[in-house]
């Protein structure tokens, strides 16, 4: 006699039902792949252009170059990234000092400690930051926060310059890091919070050291995420930071450490890997030559990055997330 006790049967077995059904699995599974497609379509795109421009400038050259000309007016061309990587690094992790704090303590007071009404009317009013087009960020920059911080903090600051794009992409990624921090915080049972407050914690005990440590992993994969978003952002920059690729000035302390002063960098204009792409494709540009092939080479560096964050973002929600 067999030990399995019998239960009712709830699939389905009508044919038009399968029929049905496997439809759908197929329009879903062909959504996928079309995803997935298009991204290693964009991938090949870059590497077979890119494969172009590495034959003729070496890797490695590329990588430490410290003199970007594609387009000389005389002279010899020179593609060397490093001072759009330091353009792209400036504007990054100056744009995360602002919205990475910003965000997280609107996303602790939007789950935690505002009511229900109030979250109903703030948070989408927070994520309309998200839907205002980049250029409009950038033209903001450029006509009120330049002027406003050379008349009263930086009179030195160029027209053009670095802090005010890093700004104005920090305004526009709160929203990233506050609305994904605030689902992660929202998804901590009540039972956690419950148990706090039981043992007599406040609420500020219980949102610091029971619902954010709860929530890590959706944090930290909001911060990553709003980092890509960082290194990724044209218009703003193109309209307020310039396009002008410089390497700062290196001064030399005690034991030869070499020391950039915050303000050579800040303060001037600069170019981000974004911007001397549309340089590129703003110029007198020929199909198969090597500014053009450039800009596949360019594209293929902000792919791996970008990829590698999001990845980085995976591994670390897998790793901390808690299961309830």
């Amino acid at each position: 006699m067999t030990e399995r006790t019998a239960g009712p049967d709830l699939t389905r077995r009508s044919g038009l039902t399968r029929l049905k059904e496997g439809t759908y699995g197929g329009f879903f599974a062909a959504c996928a792949a079309l995803t997935l497609l298009t991204t290693v379509a964009i991938f090949a795109t870059l590497l077979s252009d890119a494969l172009v421009f590495f034959a003729e400038v070496p890797i490695l050259e590329y990588l430490g170059g410290t003199d970007w000309s594609p387009n000389p007016r005389g002279g010899g061309q020179t593609f060397g990234i490093v001072p759009l990587l330091i353009g792209t690094l400036v504007v990054t992790v100056t744009a995360a000092f602002i919205a990475l704090p910003v965000g997280t303590l609107t996303a602790i007071y939007l789950s935690e400690y505002a009511s229900s009404n109030a979250r109903a009317i703030l948070k989408p009013l927070l994520e309309v930051l998200a839907g205002i087009p980049t250029v409009v960020y950038g033209y903001f920059a450029l006509v009120y926060v330049t002027p406003a911080l050379k008349a009263t903090l930086f009179p030195e600051m160029s027209t053009f310059n670095a802090l005010s794009a890093s700004l104005m992409v920090g305004i526009m990624t709160i929203p990233m890091v506050s609305s994904i921090s605030e689902d992660a915080m929202s998804a901590v049972p009540d039972s956690l919070r419950q148990a706090g407050y039981g043992l007599g914690a406040t609420k500020f005990e219980v949102s610091t050291a029971i619902v954010v440590p709860a929530s890590i992993s959706g944090i930290a994969s909001s911060y990553i995420l709003a980092v890509s978003r960082a290194i990724g952002e044209t218009m703003i920059v193109v309209v307020a930071m310039g396009a002008q690729a410089r390497m700062p000035a290196v001064s030399e302390l005690a034991f030869g450490i070499p020391l950039v002063n915050p303000a050579d960098v800040l303060l001037d204009s600069g170019m981000t890997i974004t911007v001397a792409m549309v340089q590129i494709a703003g110029g007198d540009l020929v199909g198969g030559t090597l500014p053009y092939d450039a800009m596949f080479a360019l594209g293929l560096t902000l792919f791996v990055v970008t990829l590698l964050m999001n990845v980085l973002s995976d591994i670390i929600a897998e790793r901390y997330r808690e299961e309830y």
